[in-house]
């Protein structure tokens, strides 16, 4: 089935790595959303916080799963956080991919990021939700996330329900 999937990651860090995922992704005939030429996401920051979160609501409409691209500090920003409690509330299905082992424009790495992002949600016991515990992670280089990445999206989406 296919899927259109909401990427989150650190942008002003990872965009290229990030891209690498997506552009996976995209060549597989799916759809990703959560990317932002570096011009339109200027424009995006200049209407300040309440104009970043609305962008970020619009993105995730139709999407089923969102998928956290961890880079070295994706776990330290705010936007990231609302992007999963965002996620949660809507019910979409989540994972992680830790993308450090991802070359960058110069051909470097980086070191390995937290999936700690603190409580993304309440569940209907009032049991806070932790990203970390509750949602799997994978490393794209180790576990192949070229050739599984499909996969990881779909099991994702089934523990949602979605």
């Amino acid at each position: 089935m296919a899927r259109r999937s909401f990427f989150s990651f650190h942008y002003g860090n990872d965009v290229w790595r990030a891209n690498i995922v997506r552009n996976s992704w995209v060549t597989q005939d799916r759809e990703a959303a959560g990317f932002v030429d570096a011009a339109d996401f200027e424009e995006v920051k200049k209407g300040g916080d309440a104009a970043i979160k609305k962008w970020i609501r619009e993105q995730l409409v139709g999407t089923s799963v969102t998928v956290v691209l961890i880079g070295s500090e994706t776990n330290s920003r705010d936007y990231v956080k609302y992007e999963l409690q965002q996620s949660y509330e809507k019910g979409n299905g989540l994972l992680g991919i830790y993308i450090h082992q991802v070359k960058d424009r110069n051909g470097n790495t980086s070191t390995k990021g937290s999936n700690q992002f603190g409580a993304i949600g309440k569940d209907s016991n009032g049991k806070d939700i932790y990203f970390s515990t509750d949602y799997p992670c994978y490393d794209w280089v180790n576990d192949n996330g070229y050739a599984n990445l499909g996969n990881w999206i779909d099991a994702a989406a089934k523990k949602a329900g979605r």
